[in-house]
C-alpha cells in the first residue's frame, strides 16, 4: 500500500506512486463536482419564482425539483455498480457530462415541461456525481487516513446550503433565472479537465457478466414510488388516497421482486452479501436517520426564523451558520482522532445523543426564544451531525470489499437521501397539521382562511396581514415547528441506539497488509486489492 495520502497507479505491467500534491488535485476536482451535486436545487430553488413568471405552468411547480430528485435517487446505485464493474474514473466523467448536458437544456428551456424533463436529464447526472465522489475517495485513501478530509468535505456542504441561496439571488437578479443553469458549466469544465488530467485508478479487469437490467428496473420504480408517497402524501394527495395507497403498494411489490432478482443476479445492481456485515447495516440506518433530520432541520429551521423571529429571506442560508460551521469543526476534529487513532465506534455515539438533544431543544422554540438562543440549539445538533455525516460513509465503506466500494457508497448516499425524504414528508405533514389546527384555536373556522389555506408563507405574504392574524400565524408556526423537531428527537434516539452495537472493526490502514481477515466478519477486514 502507499504512504498516507498517496495513489498506487496500477497499470497492465507496471506500477508508480503518484505524489501526494497529485492527490490534493483530485480531491479539488472531487469537491468541485460535489459542489455541483450541493448547489444546483439550492440555487434554482431561489430563482423559481422568476422562471415561473417567464415560463409560467405554477401548477407544474413541485415537478422542477421532484424530477431532479426522483432521477437522482433513482440513478444513484445503478452508478455505482457501474462504476465496480466497468472502471470508477469513465463512469464518474459520464455522469459529469450527462449533468452538464442537462444544465445546459435545463438554461435553454422554453416551457415547464421542458424544464422539467431536462431536470431529469441533470438529476440523471447528479446521481453519480456523488456516488463517484465518495466511491474514489474509497480508491484512493485508505479508511485510517480518510478521516483527515472529513472536514473538507463537510466545509463543501456548508458552502452549498450557505452559498446557495446568495448566489442564485444575485445571478437570477443580475444575469437572469438560465444563469442558474449555465453557471454550472464552467465548473463542470474545470473538474471535467482536472480528473481526466490527473485521476489514475486501477484498472477494472473486463467483465463478461450482463448490467442487471431486471433488478435496475425493478429498484428504480421502487425508489420512484416511495418517493412520490413521501413528496406527494398529505400535499397533493391525502395520505389515505387511492393514489398514495397505490403507490406505496407499487413500492412494497417491486421492493419484494427487486430482492428476489437480486439473489440469482450473476452482478446485482445491489448486492445483498454486503448487508451481512452488522456494521454495513447499522451504518445505513444510522444514515437514513441522519438524513431524517438533517433534511428536516435545513427546511423548518429557516422558516421558523422567517416567520416568528423576523430574519430576512434573502440571507436565509446565513440563518443556518452556526449549525454549519458546528458540523464542519466537529467533522474535521473527528476525523483527525480517527485517522491518528484508528478508532471511530464512540462516534456515532455522541453524535446519536447530540443529535437527540440538538432536535429536543429546537423542539422548545417558540415566539419568545432569541436569535442567540436558537443558534445554541443549532449548533448542537450540527455538532451531532458532524460526528456522523462521514463517520458513517466512512464504516460502511470499510465493511466492503474494495469490489464493491461503489455500490457500498451508493446505498449509504441512497439511504441517506431517502431518510431526507422521509424526514421533509413527514416532519412536514406534521407541521402543517398543526399550523392549520392552531390557526384554527385561536381564530375560528376562518383562521385558515386568514392565510390562504397556506401553512408556509413568505416574509412580503406575512407583511400583509392583519396584526391579529400574523401573531396567531408566529404561534401557529412555533406550534408546528415544536411538533416537527420533537418528531426528529424520537427518530434520532433509534440511531442513538443503532450506534452502540457498531463493532470497532480496525480500520484499513496504509501500512503493511492486515492480518488475516476474521471467518465471522470477511468484509470488514479485507485487505483492499488493487483492482
Amino acid at each position: 500500500m502507499a504512504d498516507v495520502g498517496d495513489v498506487v497507479d496500477v497499470d497492465a505491467d507496471t506500477s508508480k506512486e503518484v505524489k501526494p500534491r497529485s492527490v490534493r488535485v483530485v480531491l479539488l476536482a472531487l469537491m468541485i463536482a460535489m459542489l455541483l451535486a450541493m448547489l444546483d436545487n439550492m440555487i434554482i430553488g431561489t430563482a423559481m419564482p422568476t422562471i415561473v413568471g417567464e415560463l409560467g405552468g405554477l401548477e407544474h411547480l413541485s415537478w422542477v425539483v421532484t424530477a431532479y430528485t426522483l432521477a437522482t435517487a433513482a440513478s444513484t446505485p445503478i452508478w455505482g455498480k457501474l462504476g465496480d464493474m466497468y472502471g470508477r474514473k469513465g463512469t464518474f466523467l459520464t455522469s459529469i457530462v450527462i449533468f452538464l448536458i442537462g444544465s445546459a437544456l435545463s438554461g435553454m428551456a422554453q416551457d415547464m415541461g421542458q424544464l422539467i424533463g431536462f431536470r431529469a436529464v441533470q438529476g440523471l447526472g447528479a446521481g453519480g456525481l456523488m456516488v463517484g465522489v465518495m466511491a474514489i475517495i474509497g480508491d484512493l485513501i485508505p479508511p485510517r487516513e480518510r478521516g483527515k478530509y472529513q472536514g473538507m468535505m463537510a466545509g463543501v456542504m456548508a458552502l452549498a446550503m450557505i452559498g446557495g441561496p446568495l448566489v442564485g439571488g444575485t445571478i437570477t437578479d443580475h444575469m437572469g433565472w438560465r444563469w442558474s443553469f449555465y453557471i454550472n458549466l464552467p465548473l463542470g469544465a474545470v473538474a471535467l479537465a482536472m480528473v481526466t488530467a490527473v485521476l489514475h485508478l486501477p484498472k477494472t479487469p473486463k467483465t463478461r457478466a450482463k448490467i442487471d437490467y431486471l433488478g435496475a428496473a425493478l429498484l428504480t420504480v421502487a425508489i420512484t414510488s416511495t418517493v412520490l408517497v413521501t413528496t406527494w402524501g398529505g400535499t397533493e394527495y391525502a395520505w389515505g388516497s387511492a393514489e398514495i395507497i397505490g403507490l406505496a403498494v407499487v413500492g412494497v411489490l417491486t421492493l419484494a421482486g427487486f430482492l428476489a432478482v437480486e439473489r440469482r443476479a450473476a452482478e446485482p445492481i445491489m448486492p445483498l452479501h454486503i448487508f451481512r456485515s452488522r456494521n454495513f447495516t447499522l451504518m445505513s440506518v444510522i444514515g437514513f436517520l441522519t438524513g431524517f433530520a438533517m433534511f428536516g432541520g435545513v427546511l423548518y429551521l429557516p422558516l421558523f426564523q422567517q416567520s416568528v423571529q423576523g430574519a430576512s429571506a434573502t440571507n436565509s442560508g446565513l440563518l443556518l451558520l452556526p449549525m454549519l460551521l458546528s458540523m464542519m469543526l466537529v467533522s474535521l476534529v473527528a476525523g483527525r482522532v480517527t485517522t491518528n487513532s484508528g478508532k471511530y465506534k464512540i462516534f456515532p455515539i455522541v453524535g446519536g445523543a447530540l443529535m437527540v438533544v440538538g432536535l429536543f431543544l429546537l423542539a422548545q422554540m417558540d415566539t419568545g426564544t432569541s436569535r442567540f438562543e436558537s443558534g445554541i440549539y443549532m449548533a448542537v445538533l450540527g455538532a451531532g451531525l458532524g460526528f456522523l455525516m462521514q463517520i458513517t460513509m466512512l464504516v460502511a465503506q470499510n465493511s466492503v470489499e474494495m469490489k464493491d466500494m461503489g455500490v457500498a457508497s451508493s446505498s449509504a448516499t441512497l439511504f441517506r437521501t431517502l431518510g431526507g425524504s422521509f424526514g421533509v414528508a413527514l416532519m412536514g405533514s406534521l407541521f402543517t397539521g398543526r399550523v392549520q389546527d392552531t390557526m384554527t384555536d385561536r381564530l375560528g373556522e376562518a383562521g385558515g382562511a386568514a392565510t390562504g389555506g397556506s401553512a408556509q408563507l413568505d416574509a412580503a405574504s406575512l407583511a400583509k396581514l392583519p396584526e391579529a392574524v400574523r401573531e396567531a400565524y408566529q404561534h401557529a408556526v412555533a406550534a408546528g415547528t415544536h411538533s416537527a423537531f420533537l418528531l426528529g428527537a424520537a427518530i434520532a434516539v433509534l440511531g442513538f441506539a443503532a450506534a452502540w452495537f457498531v463493532k470497532e472493526v480496525p480500520l484499513r490502514g496504509a501500512g503493511p497488509a492486515a492480518a488475516a481477515p476474521a471467518a465471522e466478519e470477511p468484509a470488514e477486514l479485507a485487505e483492499p486489492v488493487a483492482r
